[in-house]
């Protein structure tokens, strides 16, 4: 697979995992605590894939390839919380560690969106990085104020804050999966130009 393949396959996956695990999160009357669970977790999973992936296609060490590891460290972090410590003190801190490495990661990647000498897809690719900080943002801050239960909101508010960030990290990576394969189809047209 070439980088640019590694790249469009990785933000699809990226893209599908958001999607899952922002499901996940929605209180669904349809759908057990097992099940909202599963796609929980299968959906970090896909997203530390994904950005596994985006990070191998990188040609040359950057912000963006940075960006991309620390995304899926984060996912992972995440991932741990949910099965090493299910239900406990410990896993909800490592979840909100993972959420705020996620974010950063975003952000590293969108500095390099504003070095990037590929035009098409850039705008694509700043706003999908800053839409996915700011979700995983919301989703640390959701967790924060669950952990430590001193927050003016009530419950059913923390538990929206965390639902509302899964779903603006979700729109966030489909605006960069768009963004992404702008960028891939004109470098590959400026290779075969070349």
């Amino acid at each position: 697979m070439n980088n640019h393949s590694k790249e469009i396959w990785g933000a699809i996956t990226v893209a599908l995992g958001t999607i899952e695990s922002a499901i996940g999160s929605t209180p669904l009357k349809e759908l057990s605590y097992d099940m909202r669970y599963n796609l929980q977790l299968m959906g970090n999973v896909l997203q530390a894939t994904g950005n596994g992936l985006e990070a191998d296609g990188q040609d040359t060490i950057s912000l963006e390839m940075l960006g991309d590891e620390i995304q899926a460290i984060g996912n992972i972090t995440v991932i741990s919380g949910m099965l090493i410590y299910l239900n406990q003190t410990e896993g909800q801190k490592l979840i909100i560690t993972g959420n705020w490495l996620q974010a950063l990661g975003s952000f590293v990647a969108l500095t390099d969106e504003f070095e990037d000498t590929t035009e098409s897809g850039r705008a694509y690719n700043i706003i999908g990085n800053l839409l996915q900080g700011i979700g995983n943002a919301l989703q640390a801050m959701s967790g924060t104020y669950q952990l430590e239960q001193t927050t003016r909101l009530n419950t059913n508010d923390v538990n929206l804050l965390g639902v509302l960030g899964n779903w603006v990290q979700a729109i966030g990576s489909v605006v960069t999966l768009i963004g992404q394969i702008k960028e891939e189809t004109e470098e590959v047209e400026e290779g075969n130009s070349e």
